[in-house]
């Protein structure tokens, strides 16, 4: 194994720890995917937001006890590489770089459409500019140091969150609600195989909790900070999705909350024009834009420490694994990381990348699980069985994807794999990995 170029900083708490985990959740999951997950589902989207959530804690304990035992950065990358084999490390952290450059292309577009639409005016050529302008400011923030990203990370996520709360009480208070019953939210009959993929989706929201093991090699007291900064990371996020639902079917169905998911306006702005009460939907608005802006700052921190851990281990290039002495940041890595996003914000949009992200994300994870299961007795935080229900539902879960995008998914898995094994045999002299 090589050594580290460079020392990142550990300087992150348990409170900034969750911050970073629910900047990332908190953004395009809550104000995109459940709408998305509602078209596929109907009423149970309810139910399958819990039931992802069930499935995200299995895996948030087995990534959390994984980054306890080896905190560095990189997450599933470098734990496929110690518990399992350079290959499914190699996948690893392939299938991340993939899934989150474009999940953070969507985010950057998704902030600049916010954006615009609270100018009235058709000025939507100025939507992949304000997106690159966007991304190059949040750059500059993390290049300045964990601190100084913590701080603003810290700012944008407490504005999303009571931007949210005031949707869930104002929701519940206001406006003409239309009569949910518990019935309703039950999948039946056929509805199972979609209730499933809605489970994948939805998934797929909760994931920004693995923001927090990437950062392993910056937090405090790792073996203590990490499981308790995931766990309740990902139990305010299951409450506040869930009552985000509850409030939306109170209000709409899920037929017509899907169609306004696939409208230029954010979907939640659209049902709080319902409330009866001036205001409201600019908030919603607002609170898009912010949490946008946290996904993208911290998918630029996930993706850069990734690409940091492959930079080590030369399965990027050597320069990626730099460490400036300044600000502690991987410099290099994290300009790297801004100017691939860029050049997916240029295409001006990102098909089909929630349901790629799906299957690359459930890769991802079930690799995680792999891993926590070649734990001895000594090094398991949890019992065996979590990781042996988070493998199983990751795996299965992973069938129901689009089957075009499984296919692409694949095709893509196999590209990486020729990159590796063709970077092994050119560095094998200076690697003994």
């Amino acid at each position: 194994m090589n050594q580290p170029q460079g020392e990142l900083r550990r300087e992150l708490g348990i409170p900034g720890a969750v911050i970073t985990g629910l900047g990332s959740i908190l953004g395009t999951g809550v104000f995109v995917s459940i709408g998305i997950a509602a078209g596929v589902a109907g009423e149970s989207v309810a139910l399958a937001i819990v039931a992802a959530a069930l499935v995200a804690i299995c895996n948030g304990l087995s990534s959390a006890q994984l980054a306890a035992n080896h905190p560095v950065s990189g997450g599933t990358y470098e734990y496929g590489y110690r518990w399992l084999s350079p290959t499914f490390g190699f996948i690893a952290g392939w299938t991340f770089l993939l899934a989150k450059s474009a999940s953070a292309a969507t985010a950057a577009l998704g902030f600049a459409g916010y954006l615009l639409s609270l100018v009235e005016s058709d000025v939507h050529f100025l939507l992949i500019p304000l997106a690159l302008l966007g991304l190059v400011v949040l750059t500059v923030v993390v290049l300045l140091g964990i601190r100084r990203t913590s701080q603003v990370n810290a700012l944008i996520v407490g504005t999303t969150l009571l931007v949210l709360v005031a949707f869930i009480v104002l929701g519940n208070a206001l406006g003409t609600h239309r009569p949910l019953e518990l019935g309703e939210l039950w999948p039946q009959g056929e509805s199972y195989a979609s209730f499933a993929q809605a489970i994948g989706l939805m998934f797929v929201a909760y994931t920004g909790y693995g923001r927090i093991a990437t950062l392993g090699e910056e937090v405090k007291s790792p073996r203590r900070t990490i499981p308790i900064a995931v766990i309740v990371t990902l139990a305010v996020s299951m409450l506040l999705y869930f009552l985000v639902a509850i409030t939306v079917l109170r209000h709409v169905d899920a037929e017509t909350f899907a169609a306004y998911s696939t409208q230029a306006a954010a979907p939640l702005e659209m049902v709080a024009r319902l409330f009866d009460l001036p205001g409201v939907p600019l908030l919603m608005t607002l609170g898009a834009v912010t949490a946008m802006l946290g996904v993208l700052l911290n998918l630029l921190l996930g993706l850069s420490r990734v690409l940091l851990a492959m930079g080590r281990r030369r399965d990027m290039p050597p320069a990626m694994a730099h460490v400036s002495e300044s600000s502690g940041v991987p410099s290099a890595a994290t300009i790297a990381i801004a100017l691939l996003i860029g050049a997916i914000v240029c295409v001006g949009s990102v098909k089909l990348a929630w349901s790629f992200s799906a299957f690359t994300v459930l890769i991802y994870y079930a690799i995680t699980n792999a891993c926590a299961l070649r734990l001895t007795a000594q090094e398991r935080l949890y019992p065996r069985i979590i990781p042996v229900l988070g493998l199983v539902s990751c795996l299965t879960l992973s069938f129901w994807v689009d089957r075009n995008v499984w296919l692409f998914g694949v095709g893509l898995l196999l590209v990486g794999l020729a990159w590796h094994y063709a970077a092994r045999r050119l560095n094998q002299p200076a690697s003994k990995i």
